[in-house]
């Protein structure tokens, strides 16, 4: 069992839950460090003791535009700083609604 909340919440929710429940930030930038005000990092989300993270959700890909390149970059820098990454496929409400889950996925 996984619980994704949001950044603010993490160090509060893993200090309340059992350790066998994993707590996940629901998105970390691509790099460990640099100009990314509003952003939070891999070392961040590990530092409160979170060891989880929720990569390409849809609502960030509609939002935010963010690009299979972009969350693959997030990813691969999620795990190479030790987190477990739940990364996030699919298809838009568009495609869903016109049957096209399948093609989109597979």
């Amino acid at each position: 069992v996984v619980i994704g909340v949001p950044a603010i919440y993490l160090a509060n929710v893993r200090a309340s839950v059992p350790k066998t429940i994993g707590v996940a930030a629901q998105n970390c930038w691509k790099v460990e460090k640099g100009a990314f005000t509003g952003e939070i990092s891999a070392p961040m989300i590990k530092d409160v003791g979170a060891d989880w993270v929720i990569l390409g959700h849809s609502e960030r890909r509609t939002i935010f535009g963010e690009s299979d390149q972009l969350v693959a970059d997030k990813v691969a820098n999620a795990l190479q700083h030790g987190l477990k990454v739940i990364a996030c496929i699919g298809e838009t409400l568009e495609e869903r609604e016109s049957g096209k889950t399948e093609e989109v996925v597979f």
